[in-house]
């Protein structure tokens, strides 16, 4: 994902999906690919600020589009070597709906997805390899594409804060503008309708006191954004 040349919207981004036109129910639905996204934070003036950036304007689909980095599961995240594992309680809730291998495979996607798209780092260089720092991850919650789309994805939604990242902004060009948007005004941006929601489920968990958030409801997405219980 280190191609500077724009991309089709949906080919590796599991919050493009939704925005492209509306096509025939399909006979038979698409399997939908399991993918990361990482909502990195931080404390600002009046409210946190969430990193993000714009889709290439040159897509043919909704460019100019704001959202996190992030992107599909690849193969050899299921056996890289990682620096820090998962917290147990990040772990259980991944392995909701998938088994262990792939939860972790889902964390280091999101920390490989942030290096390639944004150059920040979560965890260590050992020459051109990266070896993810899975430890600060929580989980969110996930969204799945609706059944009547060609690319779908089984999108989960992770989040770290500022500290536990390293390094300089440096985009790989897949992501424009790349910046600290304050929460208000990424919710007053061009965004897909799943990202709009996903940013109301972080408000309401960063609202939430530390220690009260593990009792906050698993959310899944689907169908045309429905929010359901993933309990």
């Amino acid at each position: 994902m280190t191609d500077t040349k724009p991309k089709d919207p949906t080919a590796d981004n599991p919050g493009g999906a939704d925005l492209v036109a509306a096509k025939p129910v399909r006979k038979h639905a698409v399997k939908p690919r399991h993918a990361a996204s990482l909502i990195v934070w931080r404390d600002g003036q009046a409210e946190p600020e969430i990193l993000m950036g714009m889709r290439h304007a040159k897509h043919k689909f909704m460019p100019s589009v704001l959202v996190f980095p992030g992107g599909r599961v690849d193969r050899a995240d299921h056996g890289v070597k990682v620096l820090s594992k998962l917290k147990p309680e990040t772990l259980a809730l991944l392995a909701h709906r998938a088994p262990p291998s792939l939860a972790r495979a889902l964390g280091v996607a999101a920390v490989r997805e942030l290096y390639e798209e944004t150059g920040l780092l979560m965890g260590e260089m050992k020459g051109k390899r990266l070896m993810a720092d899975l430890s600060a991850l929580d989980y969110l919650c996930r969204a799945v594409t609706p059944t009547s789309r060609s690319m779908r994805f089984n999108a989960r939604f992770l989040i770290a804060p500022a500290s536990a990242v390293r390094g300089e902004i440096a985009g790989s060009g897949e992501l424009e503008g790349l910046d600290w948007y304050p929460l208000s005004r990424a919710l007053g941006a061009k965004l897909a309708n799943i990202t709009e929601r996903i940013l109301v489920e972080f408000r309401e968990w960063h609202a939430t006191a530390p220690a009260s958030r593990a009792a906050l409801p698993k959310i899944v997405y689907r169908g045309n954004d429905n929010r359901m219980s993933d309990e």
